[in-house]
């Protein structure tokens, strides 16, 4: 079977739409015909029902789906790997980051990582769709708060953080030792949207142990601008005290603890469990490891 036949597949069945599929592949649409005829007559049955303009997967094309993906992989890692063996200094590593930890924990390690492998290509971005991006193969390693365990999955703990409410050092709350949850209702507070994943945990634990909803006078997508809205004293926020990295945040902005029930975060690193790990890659994931440990 032609991996080249595969990637036709696995295109219409992304697609349900040969035109479009075609058009992605860079082909035209009947010679994208012809080969998933070719791949049908091969199997012995059909891929795909046409029903006039619409194109459904059949049962036996949902299964060379799951299969022809893994297929793919192991083409992709094969090629990986005597590529690492030609040069073991040459390659890409794409690592997914939760947005705040890649504004202001990681860039540090990713210059010792420059340093060290300055050949090797790392694409760093972040992204709340981790778990997806390291599934789907577009993330060789992914930084992202713990899931339950999955076999399709290599995953490591690296840290667990209790979270505080951040305010102005001119506050009248940035003398306080510690505040409860339940006065976190009462404090207009900058946060992240809903459906961010931050937001979601924090939420979480105001609704099932305080009974209650925050109220947000502001919202936006970034740590680094929830921080200056917090140092133009527009509102508090709350976020883990590792955000505050920067000696300047330290002086004007003060973090207190929440005394009970603090939500917490659980950070963990995670790979493919079927994944070729190259050199490099298991540098990087050994690196962040120390990195989450120590720091």
């Amino acid at each position: 079977m032609d991996t080249r036949h595969i990637q036709y597949f696995m295109a219409v069945y992304e697609h349900l739409h040969f035109t479009k599929a075609a058009e992605a592949l860079g082909i035209s649409q009947p010679t994208l015909s012809q080969q998933i005829r070719v791949l049908e007559a091969e199997l012995g049955m059909p891929l795909f029902d046409r029903i006039g303009k619409q194109v459904v997967a059949t049962e036996a094309g949902k299964l060379l789906h799951f299969h022809g993906g893994r297929m793919l992989l192991a083409e992709q890692d094969a090629k990986i790997a005597i590529r690492e063996l030609m040069s073991s200094a040459r390659g890409t590593v794409r690592l997914s980051v939760l947005p705040s930890d890649l504004d202001f924990q990681l860039v540090p390690l990713f210059i010792h990582f420059h340093s060290e492998y300055p050949d090797i290509q790392l694409q760093a971005f972040s992204t709340i769709q981790i778990l997806e991006e390291v599934l789907s193969n577009r993330a060789d390693i992914g930084i992202a708060l713990r899931t339950p365990p999955d076999k399709r999955l290599v995953q490591i703990p690296l840290r667990s953080e209790p979270y505080h409410l951040l305010v102005h050092s001119g506050s009248e709350l940035a003398g306080r030792a510690s505040i409860k949850l339940c006065e976190l209702e009462q404090i207009p507070i900058v946060m992240y949207p809903r459906g961010f994943i931050g937001r979601e945990l924090v939420e979480k634990v105001c609704r099932e142990k305080g009974g209650f909803q925050l109220s947000t006078v502001m919202e936006t997508s970034t740590a680094i601008s929830l921080l200056q809205l917090v140092r133009a004293g527009v509102g508090a926020t709350i976020q883990p005290v590792s955000l505050l990295k920067q000696e300047s945040m330290r002086n004007e902005i003060i973090a207190i603890p929440i005394s009970d029930h603090a939500p917490m975060r659980h950070l963990e690193l995670i790979y493919g469990s079927e994944r070729y790990i190259s050199e490099a890659h298991r540098q990087l994931a050994k690196w962040l490891i120390d990195f989450f440990s120590k720091s």
